[in-house]
């Protein structure tokens, strides 16, 4: 390989919004997601609304419907 082209491949903290703390290797430093493995409704088998204020009430808007 040649030298001096590579980035550093060095220890980094994953943060979720959920507060989850994973430690890992990367090349980018301290990474910050929405939703993780832990708080996934996949994993979890929990419902949970992930960013949905506002959709139904734009295509409310947007179709002209009323309650």
């Amino acid at each position: 390989m040649k030298e001096k082209i590579h980035p550093k491949y060095e220890l980094t903290k994953i943060t979720c919004a959920c507060g989850n703390v994973i430690e890992t290797r990367s090349t980018v430093k301290d990474i910050k997601v929405e939703i993780c493995s832990s708080c996934h409704p996949f994993f979890t088998g929990k419902q949970k609304l992930v960013d949905t204020a506002g959709r139904i009430e734009r295509f409310r808007k947007k179709y002209s419907i009323k309650e």
